[in-house]
């Protein structure tokens, strides 16, 4: 049996350093569902149906074979739910910083609480992407700022014509 992890996020904008977290759950799980939320109360400057796609455009450079182990999808109900709902008992979160820790510590208690059966993976940002954040991404972009070294082409291009 397979082990299937599930990568949630906003993904609002993709980053570098969510392309790194996620080439990197692939050595933990056999298979990763990118879970892209669909919080309608969240205020997003991408649409969910964008950023799937943009997802999908930015795991094109990743080798084959890890993109034949990887599924994009949207989500709009409780993680741990939408996590029974695929089969699997793993939930993959990245952490920058110990800011990152204390929210993510709190949620896994809360997601543990409601199914003690689902287990939450922590992978450290690689040291070169620890400064990467989506809401960072599109601060720099609002003012006219250089985001290519943080964000793949795919991204670059969708963000230059809004």
């Amino acid at each position: 049996m397979s082990k299937v992890g599930i990568y949630p996020g906003s993904f609002d904008p993709i980053t570098y350093g969510h392309l790194d977290i996620i080439q990197r759950s692939l050595h933990v799980v056999d298979k990763l569902i990118i879970a892209v939320s669909n919080n309608k109360s969240k205020k997003h400057l991408i649409s969910v149906d964008q950023r799937l796609e943009l997802i999908e455009k930015s795991i094109q450079d990743l080798p084959t074979d890890d993109q034949k182990r990887i599924e994009i999808e949207k989500f709009d109900n409780l993680l741990v739910h939408y996590v029974k709902s695929k089969k699997s008992s793993v939930i993959i979160r990245g952490l920058r910083a110990v800011s990152d820790f204390e929210y993510e510590f709190l949620m896994t208690g809360m997601n543990r609480s409601i199914d003690n059966e689902i287990e939450t993976i922590f992978l450290m940002s690689s040291e070169k992407y620890h400064f990467i954040s989506s809401r960072f991404i599109k601060e720099i972009h609002s003012l006219g700022g250089d985001i290519s070294k943080s964000v793949p082409k795919p991204v670059l291009d969708f963000l230059s014509k809004i």
